[in-house]
């Protein structure tokens, strides 16, 4: 079998699917390898097929740590808003045989595991309710100040 380069496999795929950008299949690659990694050291095996929702995972812990806050957005950026795009990708480069597959992998392996927003958006939601400060002094209202609709005057008369 011949080993295609991963970069050219990329180029093939985004000239017939615009989909998702290249950056997007570059971010798959180093998370698959942050996944791979990560079961090693847990499992202490030297190498194994990663399944659908473990790359899912692998994708969510990796995002977090690298592009933080920014997650979600830069995901969203390069197509990618759910973990159906992310089985999208990999069939892509299963197809241009850049990445392999087992005979039990299904591009539905990576649907419904994951909501985006509450991987990526939920960590840097507020935990307690927000604070908003009271405009109340004693038992009378303060009315905050406005100019309304006129213009700013100066002092010069």
């Amino acid at each position: 079998m011949h080993k295609v380069k991963f970069d050219e496999a990329v180029a093939t795929i985004c000239k017939a699917d615009k989909r998702y950008k290249p950056d997007a299949y570059f971010f798959l690659r180093d998370t698959l390898d942050y996944t791979v990694k990560e079961l090693r050291a847990d499992e202490l095996i030297e190498h194994r097929h990663v399944t659908g929702r473990e790359l899912l995972n692998g994708l969510r812990d990796y995002a977090i740590n690298e592009l933080g806050i920014m997650a979600y957005p830069v995901l969203e950026s390069w197509g990618v808003t759910c973990g159906r795009d992310i089985g999208e990708m990999v069939y892509n480069l299963i197809q241009v045989e850049a990445f392999g597959k087992s005979e039990d992998d299904h591009p539905t392996d990576f649907e419904g595991w994951m909501s985006f927003d509450e991987a990526f958006r939920n960590p840097y939601r507020p935990t307690r309710p927000v604070l908003v400060p009271s405009l109340e002094i004693a038992d009378d209202p303060v009315e905050p100040l406005t100019r309304g609709n006129k213009p700013a005057t100066t002092s010069e008369a």
